[in-house]
């Protein structure tokens, strides 16, 4: 059987109707070849530390991915098929048989913005022509593992060849950062950042979140059971963070429930979650509490505050048990926002030293609640449609949910949220794309004129993720491109 051949639609994702089809097609070739800004993901900093070479195709492409994993892992493939151990240990497949596993289920990828990534990566980066499928399992995974050997492969310079200006990772509060402590000897310095996410200090709920706070203390020499030094050590790790390079910080709680309490309540909820004592209602609000303390160093010290709310961390209790996180089993849940922000809004909303971008699984919030909030308050701006929601449906009704109460300059633009380096240029080509689609069918419909929508579809692939993550404090800014006609 002969594999059906590679081919990427250079039209792809734009609108049907001929004059907005011209018009989208314009308008992403003046951003197509921009820089990439990616101010908020979860690639290895050790990569580019170290820029060492990856080893093969599954290494790169299944072992970081949950979103390849979670649907193998709904038509019932074992994990340990597709190459990935058990806590516990046991049989697990080599990295070619696990190739070939995922490549004989490729088919459950149609339509989905995995197979768009994967096969514009595959087609795009590494030169295949043929689709991906048990016949041309092995010939993909040798000519992958041939490439990967060769320095334009190595971490680093896959970055400069997709044109990655910044990227910034994710490290826990406690971590040691000394990845980026190496990269700091490098000329990527100011270029790959960390971001301070302090969900294993802050969350009464984390594993072992007594440990934590000891470890906390331990590295900042604060008392950290009382109020007062449990906030001193947080600033102390977030000065550390900040010397090296992190202009963000990032939160990822069930709900956006903030507070603003006393400091005894306060000191009496850190009490019970130290000692074991505190029920769920405790913690909850323990975790309010602590986005509007956030909030309040947020202000001081200026780093950008993302919230990431609304997942259902770990839904499959026997998954997490065998495999640990980030292995396809978060769920989306409704949120409410207008009551949840309140407490925060109320002490910070007015004050533009704030950045706060409001992320969210729950799309019924969009135009009901989120738009009308970033656009009111100063401090609060959306980021984009993230995680499940990223994808060219998803990416569409985003637009057209907030456009009309927001506006355009309330957004952030886009980031890739991405675990997977070899994405990143995918990811965001989908995302210009879409956003040339939209902006073209504004002006098709009279909605918008078309040297506006120039103005815009510069802001939206690289202008607004500049100014909204204050970018300014370690990059030139990339001007438009000059557009004539």
């Amino acid at each position: 059987m002969t594999a059906a051949p590679l081919r990427l639609d250079p039209d792809r994702f734009f609108p049907l109707e001929p004059s907005a089809r011209e018009c989208a097609r314009a308008l992403y070739q003046t951003v197509a070849e921009l820089p990439i800004l990616s101010p908020h993901g979860h690639t290895d900093p050790v990569w580019f530390a170290d820029n060492k070479p990856f080893d093969n195709a599954t290494e790169v492409f299944l072992a970081p991915d949950h979103y390849v994993l979670r649907m193998l892992y709904s038509q019932g493939i074992a994990l340990e098929e597709l190459g990935v151990a058990a806590r516990a240990g046991g049989p697990v497949a080599d990295p070619r048989s696990a190739w070939r596993r995922f490549a004989e289920n490729y088919h459950l990828f149609r339509a989905t913005p995995s197979r768009l990534w994967l096969d514009h990566v595959f087609h795009d980066v590494f030169g295949l022509r043929q689709r991906l499928c048990a016949e041309t399992a092995d010939d993909y995974f040798d000519r992958i593992g041939a490439a990967l050997a060769r320095p334009e492969f190595a971490p680093r310079a896959v970055l400069e060849r997709f044109k990655v200006e910044f990227l910034a990772t994710t490290e826990g509060a406690l971590d040691a950062l000394s990845a980026h402590d190496r990269l700091r000897a490098t000329p990527w310095a100011r270029r790959i950042t960390t971001t301070f996410r302090p969900d294993d200090v802050i969350d009464p709920d984390t594993p072992d979140f007594a440990a934590n706070l000891a470890a906390l203390a331990d590295l900042t020499g604060a008392d950290v059971a009382r109020w007062s030094g449990y906030l001193d050590a947080l600033r102390t790790r977030r000065a550390y963070f900040r010397a090296r390079g992190a202009l963000a910080t990032d939160h990822g709680p069930a709900s956006a429930r903030t507070a603003n309490l006393t400091p005894a309540r306060a000191q009496a909820l850190l009490d019970a979650c130290l000692s074991g004592t505190a029920d769920a209602a405790d913690r909850e609000l323990f975790r309010a509490q602590m986005l509007t303390e956030m909030a309040l160093m947020s202000v001081e010290d200026g780093m950008v505050m993302q919230l990431h709310a609304g997942s259902w961390r770990n839904h499959n209790p026997q998954l997490f048990a065998r495999f640990g996180a980030n292995r396809g089993a978060d769920i989306p849940q409704a949120l409410d926002y207008v009551s949840a922000l309140k407490p925060l809004l109320d002490r910070f909303g007015n004050d533009s030293r704030l950045s706060l971008i409001v992320f969210t699984l729950d799309e019924a919030a969009y135009a009901r609640e989120l738009a009308p909030l970033a656009g009111h308050y100063p401090c609060l701006k959306l980021g984009p449609a993230w995680w499940f929601h990223d994808s060219p449906e998803g990416m569409l009704r985003y637009r057209r949910q907030i456009t009309e109460t927001a506006g355009f300059y309330n957004t952030t633009g886009f980031n890739d949220d991405t675990r997977a380096l070899f994405s990143i240029p995918a990811r965001h080509d989908v995302a210009r794309r879409i956003d040339c689609r939209f902006l073209a069918e504004l002006v098709s419909e009279g909605r918008l004129d078309r040297d506006e929508a120039f103005e815009l579809a510069y802001e939206l692939a690289y202008g607004l993720s500049f100014s909204s993550y204050r970018l300014g404090q370690c990059l030139r800014r990339t001007p438009a491109p000059r557009i004539d006609g």
